[in-house]
C-alpha cells in the first residue's frame, strides 16, 4: 500500500489518498476534486486551472510520468 497527498498529485490540500496502484491514487484524487470543485473550494480551483493550463500546454503526459515516477519511487 502506498500513499501520496492531494498536493502530491497536484492539489491544493494534504489530505492523503492511499492504493496498491498509482490509478488507484489517481482515481481517488479526481474524486476528492470533484468534492472540492463542488465546495467551490477556492485553493483546489486554483490547482484545477493550474493543470488546465498544463494540460492545454500539452505538458500532461509528462506531468503524469513525473507523478507516476515519484509513485513508484515510493
Amino acid at each position: 500500500m502506498k500513499t501520496m497527498s492531494c498536493n502530491q498529485l497536484g492539489g491544493a490540500c494534504e489530505q492523503v489518498f492511499e492504493g496498491e496502484t498509482f490509478e488507484d491514487l489517481a482515481a481517488q484524487s479526481q474524486q476528492h476534486g470533484k468534492e472540492m470543485f463542488i465546495a467551490n473550494d477556492a485553493a483546489h480551483v486554483e490547482a484545477m486551472e493550474k493543470m488546465m493550463e498544463i494540460m492545454k500546454s500539452g505538458g500532461s503526459v509528462t506531468w503524469m510520468a513525473e507523478r507516476r515516477a515519484e509513485f513508484d519511487a515510493l
